[in-house]
C-alpha cells in the first residue's frame, strides 16, 4: 500500500474533517488500482485535497468523494484535453480519476513567462459553454449582495472608498460580454506541462461567460514576485485577448470578493495581497 505523505496529512482543510477518509486511503487507493489494473511505479504526490499516484504513464487521482469531484469530471470531459489533462477514466463514487501524467508545475518558472503562460490557456479553453455551466454574472449576482454585510461584521477592515468602487461596477459585471466557457480556478498551482501541449491545466472549474472573471486569481497568486503588477496586467490581457477596461473592473471586483472572503477565513497573507492589487488596478 502507498505512504500518505505528511504533508497532505497537514493540510488545513482535514483539521475539522476528513479524518475518517484519509485513514481510509491507502486501502481506497490499492482498491482502485484492482479495478483498473494499474501498478505503482513512483512517490505519491499531492495538493490541497488531493494525491496523485503515478501509474506508469497516467496517474491514479483520489480524492473525496462528492459534488466536486463529480464536476471536475464533468468540467475534464466539456473542455476532452484542449488546454487541460486527459482523463481516461473516474469512479466518482470513489473519489478517483484516472488521468495523463504531466510533470512539472507553471509555478516553477519565471512570474513573466507564467503570466504569459495563463493568458494564453484563458484564451484556449474559451470555447462555446455547456447550457448548464454556472454563469460569471450569477457568481457576482448572489456575492455583491453580501460584501457590504460582510465589510461591516468584519469591522470596516479596509477604507469604505474601495468596497464602494468593487459594488460600483458589480451591475456591469452580472451583464456578461461574452458566453465562452471559463476556468473558474486557473492559476500558476493549477498548470503543468505536457507532452500534447506544452502546458495544461488540472483541476478545472467550469463556468461560463466572461473569461475575465478569474484574472485576478491569475495575479494574486504570484503578486509577491512581480516587480510591477501593472505590468504583468497587461501580459496577461494582451495573450488573453481581453478588454482590458473589463479586465481591471474584473480584477478590482474580485480582489475585494476575495480580500473579504479570505479575512473571513483567517487567511494573513492573501487579503495582503488583494490590498495591493486593488491598489495597483
Amino acid at each position: 500500500m502507498i505512504e500518505v505523505p505528511e504533508g497532505f496529512l497537514g493540510m488545513p482543510r482535514w483539521w475539522r474533517e476528513g479524518g475518517e477518509w484519509l485513514a481510509g486511503l491507502p486501502r481506497a487507493v490499492e482498491r482502485q488500482c484492482g479495478v483498473w489494473g494499474l501498478t505503482v511505479s513512483g512517490p505519491v504526490a499531492y495538493g490541497s485535497n488531493a494525491i496523485v499516484v503515478p501509474v506508469g504513464e497516467r496517474v491514479l487521482r483520489m480524492s473525496p468523494p462528492g459534488a466536486e469531484v463529480e464536476e471536475q469530471v464533468q468540467a475534464l470531459r466539456f473542455w476532452a484535453g484542449r488546454g487541460v489533462v486527459l482523463l481516461y477514466d473516474a469512479d466518482v463514487d470513489a473519489g478517483a480519476m484516472l488521468l495523463e501524467r504531466l510533470s512539472t508545475q507553471l509555478r516553477s518558472r519565471p512570474v513573466d513567462e507564467a503570466v504569459d503562460v495563463l493568458g494564453r490557456l484563458m484564451r484556449r479553453l474559451a470555447v462555446p459553454p455547456p447550457a448548464d455551466a454556472l454563469s460569471t454574472a450569477a457568481i457576482v449576482t448572489k456575492r455583491a449582495a453580501e460584501l457590504e454585510r460582510e465589510w461591516e461584521r468584519l469591522h470596516r477592515p479596509f477604507d469604505v472608498g474601495v468596497l464602494r468602487e468593487a459594488l460600483a461596477v458589480a451591475p456591469v459585471l452580472t451583464v456578461p460580454t461574452a458566453d465562452l466557457a471559463v476556468n473558474g480556478d486557473l492559476h500558476s498551482d493549477q498548470v503543468l506541462a505536457g507532452t500534447r501541449e506544452d502546458w495544461l491545466t488540472v483541476d478545472p472549474v467550469l463556468l461560463r461567460g466572461d473569461i475575465e472573471y478569474d484574472l485576478a486569481r491569475v495575479l494574486w497568486t504570484r503578486l509577491d514576485e512581480m516587480t510591477d503588477i501593472v505590468q504583468h496586467f497587461d501580459i496577461a490581457v494582451r495573450e488573453a485577448g481581453l478588454d482590458r477596461d473589463r479586465a481591471r473592473d474584473w480584477v478590482l471586483y474580485r480582489s475585494v470578493d476575495y480580500w473579504l472572503w479570505g479575512l473571513s477565513a483567517g487567511l494573513t497573507e492573501d487579503p495582503v495581497r488583494c490590498a495591493r492589487l486593488t491598489s495597483a488596478i
